[in-house]
């Protein structure tokens, strides 16, 4: 993108459009500006026209940033992976992207967790201390699941 479009990392993702006067005296949209927009007004209105056509519900553009970091998680495979996605959002600490956007629902929590009971149980492992946790960890899992209901 930076090549080709000529923007850089602190250009803004919804640029305002860039207004010139035109030959006919009246200004006129020739491209895009390469500031932020002074207030989060004008991208509201550009989100709700675009449901609007889409035929969709309103989402503000922070459900974006939600579903993005909901992706990041299923998507990302070490911390670094998770850091380079989080400043690609525009968070400079991975911290912000995790507490403000990053939350799992319960059920979800549940999959992860079971999921790696089951990876660290695995056929080579042999009965050990870490076998044993992990009968442990199933034991509270089926316990939490159980107060839920």
């Amino acid at each position: 993108m930076e090549t080709d479009l000529l923007c850089g990392p602190d250009d803004p993702l919804f640029p305002p459009s860039k207004c010139e006067r035109g030959s006919n005296g009246y200004f006129e949209s020739v491209g895009f500006a390469r500031t932020h927009w002074k207030s989060a007004a004008a991208i509201r209105a550009i989100f709700r026209k675009a449901f609007q056509r889409a035929g969709l519900p309103y989402s503000n553009p922070h459900v974006i940033r939600h579903t993005l970091t909901l992706l990041g998680e299923t998507q990302c495979y070490s911390a670094e992976d998770f850091k380079a996605w989080s400043q690609n959002l525009g968070h400079d600490n991975v911290l912000t992207t995790l507490t403000s956007y990053g939350q799992l629902t319960q059920h979800r929590q549940d999959e992860i967790l079971e999921r790696m009971a089951r990876d660290a149980a695995g056929p080579s492992r042999k009965r050990d201390a870490d076998s044993e946790r992990l009968d442990r960890l199933e034991q509270i899992i089926d316990q939490l699941r159980s107060e839920r209901s």
